[in-house]
C-alpha cells in the first residue's frame, strides 16, 4: 500500500495543486489554456523528439506490445463509435465521444506513473504509448470528425483539410522527426541534448497542473451517456489489454504491467481539445474526463496492487 501511496498520491497531487490554484483565484481563466499550450508545442514534442531520436528501431518496435494497447483502443472506440450512431448522433459527435471512451491520457499521466512505478526503463513503453494514441487514435478521430463535416462534396478538399490538421500537430511531427533523426545515425549534439532535457522535464509538473486547472473550469451542455463512457475507459480498456498483453501475447513483465497500468488510465484532454476546436458540445467531454480522473485512482490503485508493484 505504501508503494501505491507513493506513485499516485503525487502525480494526483499535481493536479489537486492545479485544480485548487484555480478554484482560488490564484490562476486565471486562461492559465490552464496557456500553460497546456506550453506543453503541447513545447515541452511535451521535445521529450517525444528526445527519446525517439535517441532510440533505436529494435527498443521502439515492440508488436506485441503495440498491438495489445491497439487492440483496447480500437475496440472501445469502434463500440462506442458505433452505438452513439445508433442513437442517432452525427459521425463528428459520435467520434468524439469514441476517443472520451478511447483517448488514454498516456502523455500527462502515463509517462510520469510508469516511471515512478518502473523507473526510467517505463519511459519507453508509455512514450510508445503517447505515440499511438496522441498519433495514430487522434488521427483518426480528426479524419472521421472532418469526414462529417464536410457539407459540400469534395474530396480532395477534405483530404488537404485533414492532412494540414495532421502536418501541423506537434505531437505527431515531433516524433516523425525524431525517427528521422534516429534513423540518420546522426547524434545529437551536447548543447542540443541539454536544451531537449530542460524542455522535456517540464512536461510532466506543467501538464499535470494544467489538467488540474483544466478540471477545474465548468462546461456547459449535455451529459448524457456519461456513464457508459467512464466505464468503457476505466473497465472495458484495462480488461480488453490486459487479456492481450498477459494471455495473447504473454509480453514480458515490464512490457505486459506497462500495458495494462497505460490501459487503466483517465481520458486525456484530447477529445476536449478537439470538440473545442471543431465547436461541438465539450460539456460531455469534460464530465468524462473529471470523471475517469476521479476513478483513475482506484483503478490504477488496483493495477498496481495485482501487479505487486
Amino acid at each position: 500500500m505504501s508503494s501505491i501511496i507513493n506513485v499516485v498520491l503525487p502525480v494526483f497531487g499535481l493536479i489537486l495543486a492545479g485544480y485548487v490554484c484555480r478554484r482560488t483565484g490564484r490562476l486565471g481563466e486562461t492559465a490552464s489554456a496557456e500553460l497546456n499550450r506550453f506543453v503541447v508545442w513545447l515541452a511535451l514534442p521535445a521529450l517525444l523528439f528526445k527519446v525517439t531520436a535517441t532510440s533505436t528501431w529494435e527498443q521502439i518496435w515492440q508488436p506485441g506490445f503495440v498491438a495489445s494497447v491497439c487492440a483496447g483502443c480500437v475496440l472501445v472506440f469502434v463500440v462506442t463509435v458505433i452505438y452513439r450512431m445508433r442513437q442517432l448522433r452525427r459521425l463528428a459527435d459520435a467520434s468524439i465521444d469514441g476517443l472520451s471512451a478511447a483517448y488514454a491520457n498516456t502523455g500527462f499521466l502515463g509517462i510520469p506513473l510508469c516511471v515512478l512505478v518502473l523507473g526510467d526503463e517505463g519511459l519507453l513503453p508509455a512514450i510508445i504509448a503517447t505515440l499511438i494514441v496522441a498519433c495514430l487514435l487522434f488521427a483518426v478521430g480528426i479524419i472521421l470528425v472532418e469526414i462529417s463535416l464536410q457539407e459540400e462534396k469534395h474530396p480532395l478538399r477534405a483530404v488537404f483539410k485533414v492532412s494540414k490538421s495532421l502536418a501541423t500537430n506537434p505531437l505527431l511531427i515531433a516524433p516523425l522527426l525524431g525517427g528521422a533523426w534516429a534513423a540518420s545515425g546522426w547524434t545529437l549534439a551536447p548543447a542540443a541534448t541539454q536544451f531537449l532535457s530542460l524542455l522535456g522535464m517540464a512536461a510532466t509538473p506543467c501538464a499535470l497542473v494544467s489538467l488540474g486547472l483544466f478540471l477545474a473550469q465548468k462546461q456547459e451542455g449535455r451529459r448524457d451517456g456519461t456513464v457508459g463512457l467512464v466505464a468503457a475507459k476505466l473497465v472495458l480498456q484495462p480488461l480488453v489489454t490486459g487479456f492481450f498483453a498477459f494471455r495473447v501475447f504473454e509480453l514480458p513483465a515490464l512490457w505486459a504491467n506497462s500495458a495494462l497500468l497505460l490501459s487503466a488510465l483517465p481520458t486525456g484532454t484530447g477529445p476536449f481539445m478537439l470538440a473545442s476546436f471543431y465547436d461541438r458540445e465539450a460539456a460531455l467531454v469534460s464530465r468524462v474526463i473529471l470523471l475517469t480522473t476521479v476513478g483513475s485512482l482506484v483503478t490504477i490503485s488496483a493495477s498496481l496492487y495485482l501487479l505487486g508493484l
